[in-house]
């Protein structure tokens, strides 16, 4: 398996979460004992990534010192953050001008290493990103009917059947298109729709979305089920 980079995006304000986000970043919420950022950081490691960054900005001082300790590079966006797109991009000098695993920090995973699944099935000739995407009746605690179609060729487009699940490798010379300094990376997947390079990889495990208190508990006892 290549040994891609990795940006981890952990500089949103978790709104969501209410006072429980009101003295640290959404990433240090403890689910299960450690922070959250720390069950994704484990995904990075334990497919063999070595090159790790994240990105910061609400409350970033415990969570740098958090993250340095481990080896992870940081960014901070400043003033302003930056979305998925504009973090991304504000992070290549990092992150250098290859493909890049991209990984939100607030969700939980039990089944196959998805990272390790991502990187098994990238194939860069045919490919401008791989999603992870979940069927929806494998996910905890989300509503809605998803994100994606997934085709038999594993090209996917918009509409329901699954959600993506917040990892996926992507090419980043397409950021160069988008004059915009925040932006969504839902911009360069357009463009990749467009072109019929837009893939994506169902995963056969459960995923648990901690956007909220509740998702909290619900990702507790997903892990304690998968554990028994």
């Amino acid at each position: 398996m290549p040994d891609l980079p990795v940006l981890m995006f952990a500089a949103g304000f978790g709104t969501r979460m209410g006072a429980l986000t009101q003295d640290q970043p959404k990433p240090m919420i403890p689910v299960a004992g450690k922070p959250l950022v720390d069950h994704a950081l484990g995904l990075a490691r334990g497919a063999g990534c070595t090159r790790i960054t994240a990105n910061l900005h609400y409350k970033p001082a415990v969570l740098d010192a958090h993250l340095r300790a481990q080896g992870v590079e940081t960014v901070v966006e400043l003033p302003d953050i930056l979305e998925t797109g504009g973090g991304l991009g504000n992070a290549l000098p990092l992150l250098g001008d290859g493909p890049v695993i991209t990984m939100n920090t607030d969700a939980i995973w039990t089944g196959p290493n998805p990272v390790s699944m991502l990187l098994d099935a990238w194939d860069p000739a045919k490919m401008d990103a791989l999603l992870i995407c979940v069927p929806t009746e494998q996910t905890v605690g989300h509503i809605g009917t998803g994100d994606f179609t997934l085709s038999a060729t594993g090209q996917i487009n918009r509409g329901p059947g699954t959600v993506y699940g917040g990892i996926q490798i992507v090419k980043t010379d397409l950021l160069a298109q988008v004059t915009e300094r925040a932006f969504s990376l839902n911009v360069i997947w357009n463009i990749m729709l467009a072109q019929d390079r837009l893939f994506g990889l169902s995963y056969p495990g459960n995923w648990c979305d901690v956007g909220h208190p509740e998702g909290i508990k619900l990702a507790e006892d997903m892990l304690e089920r998968a554990s028994v």
